[in-house]
């Protein structure tokens, strides 16, 4: 089988995935406690109530059978119509809602990946090449304590800390650099600005390491262990045996193999995003698409909720799609087995 018609075989794959996916969140929706036209309605409890309540819930097209409702549910989302807010933000449309919180999101899930990355994977690495060492204890040991901690817990913990750093440390954390307090949504105008910039990384940091902290865990784990096999193969010893410099030997056959089973880690930073990012937007403020998912479900919008769902398992199946390319392009043997 050909690399190029493994990866299409790949891409079909994913479209029972996306079908299954949209149909749990419908039935998920469908089944919770919270009822849409109450929030919509909020406290009334007088006699016209009762007739406003049937009024609101024939317009929304909630009294058809539920095959119904899921069969227009279906559609919408196959035909990218995401339908409009009920209660959080009545009569815009959902597609909106998103566009405004998403780049809030993306730049937190931006930085958490990338010191997850830079930090985790060379930590990782740097242990593997040095197993058996007190800097392969003081890594290994300090990547395990900061990968128990909840992420909520560590969220608070760094909140308090700070808002009182100017009495721990001596230097307060608002007027260090731009002015920007810890909990809020983060400045991304005019990035093209140094200082607004600087502000817009200072303001989402905390938060970033937060989420990314779980995820630096992992990879400095599995790539001390991936190292730590690599080293120890038939090629590995060959090539040194046959004279490879140091450097070559490190990055061409060391490295590059050891990063294979890191690609879903990586990848899978994407679920971290969107699971974690819920608690984290919360606890920081920080008002992105997990903070928008938290309100539409505890109100009971269930338009924004479906629209979120969806999207988020766009990203996820997207996510694996390119888990599987980058797959391709690192291991050379992908794709031409025969099974």
């Amino acid at each position: 089988m050909s690399r190029l018609r493994y990866f299409f075989k790949r891409l079909l794959l994913s479209l029972p995935v996306l079908v299954f996916g949209t149909s749990v969140t419908f039935l998920a929706i469908h089944a919770g406690p919270v009822d849409p036209v109450a929030a919509i309605l909020g406290t009334q409890t007088d006699a016209a109530s009762q007739e406003e309540y049937n009024r609101i819930r024939r317009q929304l097209g909630l009294h058809l059978p539920l095959w119904q409702q899921y069969i227009e549910f279906m559609i919408d989302m196959a035909t990218l119509d995401l339908g409009q807010s009920w209660v959080i933000s009545p009569k815009t449309s959902t597609e909106t809602l998103i566009s405004a919180y998403a780049p809030r999101t993306l730049w937190l899930g931006f930085w958490s990946i990338l010191i997850a990355i830079f930090v985790g994977v060379p930590l990782g690495f740097y242990a593997g090449m040095r197993s058996n060492t007190s800097a392969d204890y003081f890594a290994s040991v300090g990547g395990i304590v900061w990968r128990a901690m909840p992420n909520f817990w560590l969220a608070v913990i760094l909140v308090a800390f700070l808002s009182q750093s100017q009495e721990f440390v001596g230097v307060s954390w608002q007027t260090l650099g731009p002015d920007v307090t810890v909990t809020g949504a983060a400045p991304l105008q005019n990035l093209s600005d140094p200082n607004n910039l600087l502000a817009a990384i200072k303001k989402v940091f905390p938060a970033a390491l937060v989420l990314g902290s779980a995820s630096m865990g992992n990879e400095m784990r599995i790539g001390r262990t991936a190292v730590l096999e690599t080293i120890n193969k038939n090629y590995v010893q060959t090539a040194r045996g046959k004279g490879v410099s140091r450097r070559t030997l490190v990055w061409k056959h060391i490295f590059r193999n050891a990063f294979i089973p890191l690609v879903p880690i990586i990848t899978g930073e994407a679920f971290v995003l969107i699971g974690g990012s819920v608690l984290v937007e919360t606890v920081f403020g920080i008002n992105g698409i997990g903070y928008l998912f938290y309100r539409a479900s505890v109100q009971g919008d269930l338009p924004l909720v479906g629209s979120l769902m969806f999207v988020f398992i766009l990203v996820i199946v997207f996510v694996n799609i390119l888990q599987d390319l980058l797959y391709i392009l690192i291991d050379p043997r992908i794709g031409y087995s025969d099974t």
